[in-house]
């Protein structure tokens, strides 16, 4: 079966080189919903309260890596997760995956311990992403992981991702719904599924409650239009009705269906709709409906995408700042990352010039401001934070990558590795040009490459909080085989990061470990492709996050250059 899928997923991928302007890399992005059912039911008073993580597998270290959660489910043992996981299939690659599901009992974020706390593990299956991944197909497995315990399934249900930018918002209000509280009126909401091929449905969207009436109205919402039908305008689009109960045991009012075609049409006749319970309809013969629904406003639009702003001017700016500390050890030693071996490149040359490779191209001059950190400077032993690695603080721009590997090999000859590890002065120099410039034509981006030690957390968590207003994006890219726990919390990729008791407006940092690309021999980097997607993955979502926040649009495309329009508008 793995084979016949892996096929599938072969003839849809497109081979073609990386683009570094629009990010593309040879993949098909597939569309992955969790559901879960006969979960153990590991609380005393009420049911489990579900989550699912996702782990992907690094290409050679074989480490698992947290991809990331669904929401958590409150009071069920058969839960339908909203939030889907999306990956790029890489048709040359085997792609394990490990989904394990947690009985959440608390809100901390900290689940590396609940493996071996059964009270919170509920299961786990591994599969790759071949069969998971075929478009249009469920994959049902055994959870297990709990030794004699019967853990129920795990239901993946795939499909290939369509291209449609669109973005539909809508809102509905409902009327003379049916009353299912004893004590009071019903606290309706609703859940959104698409159909697949098979004829099986997806949910994809789920609506707030509203609390004691039977005519709601709901907030407005917005979804893209390819979570709603993937590009297909007829497909069917299912609602149901719930009235919500706080054991989980929510009350089914009715359904009704509908599809993006129709609900295209706007606020109208056409889009009021019965809600139809078949059960009560069998069973009543007076039974007319259970209530309407309708749709109060629709509208549509396009996602602007990051080569829109690439193409109608914005400026990528990259700054690159390498960590300079003693806890990289001695450059003289071979043990160091910073050792000097006149016959190969030490850790943070090659992680350098591997990802320097990818970022250049997306830079317009090829010139780049190079900072070190953390080191004794000379004539005097002063210690700095943000030195350039020319020795030029007037002009610290080099020529390249090969121009900034040329500065950084000129930096270990001339000064002292040293302390403490300080991120916060090199995001703050940075956020200080972006502070200059925030009318979207110009965007920056900060390089650090560290060996994961850090002294200063609260001034860089407060200064990337900061930095969260501004045009700017933080890649922290890991050397060496330390932990690097401080780099995934700068992350922030589940958790928001914060500082005193303020959260950073958007998610800006991506933290990459340069050992998972790596061979064994750590010598040679095994997919530039996969390491160009993680090194630039959050980068396009950013720079959009920015613009959308500050209501910047890309600026039209200039007309291509015509020498006939030339000769027409010059006087003779």
């Amino acid at each position: 079966m793995e084979g016949d899928v892996m096929d599938k997923l072969e003839a849809m991928a497109t081979v073609c080189d990386f683009d570094p302007i629009t990010g593309s890399i040879p993949a098909t992005k597939v569309e992955i919903t969790v559901s879960c059912r006969n979960l153990l039911d590991r609380d005393t008073f009420s049911k489990s309260d579900p989550l699912v993580v996702l782990y992907t597998q690094g290409v050679e270290s074989k480490q698992w890596r947290e991809f990331g959660r669904t929401e958590v489910i409150d009071n069920t043992l058969n839960p339908d997760f909203v939030r889907k996981y999306i990956l790029d299939y890489f048709f040359e690659e085997k792609q394990n995956l490990r989904f394990d599901v947690y009985d959440i009992d608390s809100k901390s974020p900290e689940l590396a311990k609940h493996p071996t706390d059964f009270n919170d593990f509920l299961g786990q299956v591994f599969c790759t992403l071949g069969e998971s991944g075929s478009p249009a197909s469920r994959l049902e497995k055994p959870l297990g992981g709990i030794p004699g315990k019967k853990c129920g399934t795990i239901v993946l249900s795939a499909e290939e991702l369509g291209n449609c930018r669109d973005c539909a918002t809508m809102q509905f209000c409902a009327n003379k719904l049916d009353k299912k509280d004893f004590f009071g009126k019903s606290d309706p909401f609703m859940v959104f599924y698409r159909s697949n091929e098979d004829g099986t449905f997806t949910i994809c969207h789920k609506t707030e409650v509203v609390k004691n009436t039977l005519n709601p109205v709901w907030q407005p919402f917005s979804i893209p239009v390819r979570a709603l039908c993937n590009g297909d305008y007829d497909r069917t689009i299912k609602v149901e009705v719930y009235d919500w109960d706080r054991d989980g045991s929510h009350d089914f009012i009715g359904e009704f269906t509908t599809s993006y075609k129709e609900l295209c049409r706007g606020q109208s006749q056409l889009n009021v709709y019965e809600v139809v319970n078949a059960k009560k309809k069998i069973k009543k013969k007076r039974y007319v409906n259970s209530g309407t629904v309708s749709l109060l406003s629709f509208s549509v639009e396009s996602e602007h995408t990051f080569l829109d702003y690439i193409k109608g001017g914005t400026q990528i700016h990259f700054t690159v700042a390498i960590d300079f500390t003693a806890s990289n050890g001695n450059p003289s030693q071979s043990t160091s990352l910073h050792y000097m071996n006149p016959y190969q490149m030490n850790a943070y040359a090659m992680a350098l010039k591997a990802v320097g490779e990818i970022i250049q191209d997306y830079d317009s001059d090829k010139m780049f401001p190079a900072l070190g950190f953390g080191a004794k400077l000379p004539p005097d032993g002063r210690v700095s934070h943000e030195f350039p690695l020319n020795g030029n603080i007037e002009n610290p721009y080099c020529n390249g990558m090969e121009g900034i590997l040329e500065a950084y090999h000129q930096s270990l000859k001339t000064v002292q590795l040293y302390g403490p590890t300080n991120f916060a002065p090199v995001v703050n120099h940075v956020a200080r040009y972006a502070a200059a410039v925030q009318d979207g034509s110009q965007y920056f981006v900060l390089l650090i490459i560290t060996d994961g030690v850090i002294s200063d957390m609260a001034q860089t968590k407060e200064a990337i909080v900061n930095a969260a207003k501004l045009p700017m994006s933080i890649i922290i890219v890991g050397v060496g085989q330390a932990e690097f726990d401080a780099m995934v919390e700068l992350d922030g990729d589940d958790i928001r990061i914060s500082s005193r008791g303020k959260l950073a407006e958007r998610d800006i940092v991506q933290f990459v470990p340069f050992r998972d690309y790596m061979d064994r021999t750590g010598n040679h980097v095994l997919s530039m492709a996969r390491l160009a997607k993680d090194v630039l993955a959050e980068i396009p979502d950013q720079l959009i996050s920015y613009m959308k926040s500050r209501g910047i649009k890309p600026c039209p495309i200039p007309p291509a250059y015509s020498p006939e329009d030339h000769a027409q508008t010059t006087p003779i």
